[in-house]
């Protein structure tokens, strides 16, 4: 069974930290590209951010850079994004889903394969 479960969401205050770690099982972890995504009240999902398999190389929505890094531990199958200086604009629910596509950059929501359940995050000014 296939499962991608996102942890580590909750309330902080703007300027603060908050880790998010996506546990992945039931596939092929290196066939993969796990993303992270958010979805705020009323706006659509968005890519934050992800490692590209097709280069290896980290990319960020524009609106995190700086601020957001993304890593991945291959042995245990895991994606964390440690979210840093953050702002009541990036209050969500944060999932991370995995895609087999190939590409440089984030894969647009509809193309990943399988999604996690979102995790909370509250950012209070």
């Amino acid at each position: 069974e296939v499962q991608l479960q996102a942890c580590g969401g909750g309330l902080v205050q703007a300027g603060g930290s908050l880790r998010l770690s996506c546990a992945a099982s039931g596939f092929t972890f290196q066939d993969y590209a796990i993303g992270w995504y958010r979805q705020a009240p009323g706006k659509e999902r968005e890519g934050v951010s992800t490692i590209s398999r097709s280069d290896g190389r980290a990319y960020y929505a524009d609106s995190v850079k700086g601020r957001f890094t993304i890593s991945s531990d291959k042995t245990k199958n895991t994606v964390d994004l440690q979210m840093n200086s953050l702002k009541p604009e990036d209050t969500a629910v944060y999932y991370c889903a995995a895609t087999r596509t190939l590409l440089s950059g984030i894969a647009r929501p509809q193309w990943n394969d399988y999604w996690g359940k979102g995790t909370l995050v509250t950012v209070s000014s």
